[in-house]
C-alpha cells in the first residue's frame, strides 16, 4: 500500500472537511432558500402549493448535500483510511444515502430520477 507524505495527508484533510462543510451548507442553504421563497410561494399558490414547493426545494438542496458529504466519505475511505472496515462502513454509508436520495427523489417528483421524461404511472417499452 503507498503511504502520502505527511503534508499531502494534510492537504487532503483540508480539503475533505472543506467538502463536507460545503455539503452541509448546501442542505442548509436549500432550507433556507425554501424558508424566504416560502410566503412568496404562499401568496401565490396557497397553503398546498406552498408546502408542496417547500418541500421541493428543500428536498433538492438535501439531495445535493448529500451528493458532497458521498463524494468525501469515497475519497476519505480510499485515500486517508484505506483498510476493509472502513471499505465496509463506506459500502453501508453509501447505500444508506443512495436509499434516501431514491426515497427522496420518488417523493419530490412522483417518479424515480432516470425516468424523467415520463409522467407517474406511464410504461415505456422496456418496462
Amino acid at each position: 500500500m503507498v503511504t502520502l507524505s505527511a503534508p499531502l495527508v494534510d492537504w487532503v484533510s483540508w480539503s475533505l472537511q472543506a467538502l463536507e462543510l460545503i455539503g452541509v451548507a448546501v442542505i442548509l442553504g436549500g432550507f433556507i432558500f425554501a424558508t424566504i421563497r416560502w410566503p412568496r410561494e404562499l401568496r401565490e399558490r396557497g397553503t398546498q402549493g406552498a408546502y408542496l414547493a417547500y418541500r421541493k426545494h428543500s428536498v433538492r438542496g438535501l439531495i445535493l448535500g448529500l451528493e458532497f458529504l458521498v463524494a468525501g466519505d469515497i475519497i476519505r475511505t480510499i485515500v486517508v483510511e484505506y483498510s476493509v472496515e472502513s471499505l465496509l462502513m463506506l459500502g453501508a454509508m453509501v447505500l444508506i444515502r443512495t436509499f434516501l436520495v431514491f426515497a427522496l427523489h420518488l417523493e419530490i417528483d412522483g417518479r424515480l430520477p432516470w425516468r424523467q421524461g415520463r409522467a407517474p404511472g406511464e410504461q415505456s417499452d422496456s418496462d
